[in-house]
């Protein structure tokens, strides 16, 4: 496996640590309870993260025949 795709453990990691670590309803984020919150912006990191690896597989690049 590339190191580059080790990179697709990090929202796993991040989205089951967040809750599981400060489950109150207090501090909110973006008007959300934390845990709920915590989620939704490890949605947008996700993408990101899936985004950075779409570019970096040599599969990708090359041209479609």
């Amino acid at each position: 496996m590339k190191p580059a795709y080790w990179l697709a453990i990090i929202p796993f990691i991040g989205i089951l640590s967040g809750p599981m670590l400060h489950n109150e309803v207090h501090p909110l984020i973006l008007g959300m309870p934390f845990p709920l919150g915590w989620i939704a912006v490890w949605l947008v990191i996700t993408a990101i993260i899936m985004l950075i690896l779409y570019n970096l597989d040599p599969r990708n690049k090359e041209d479609d025949r």
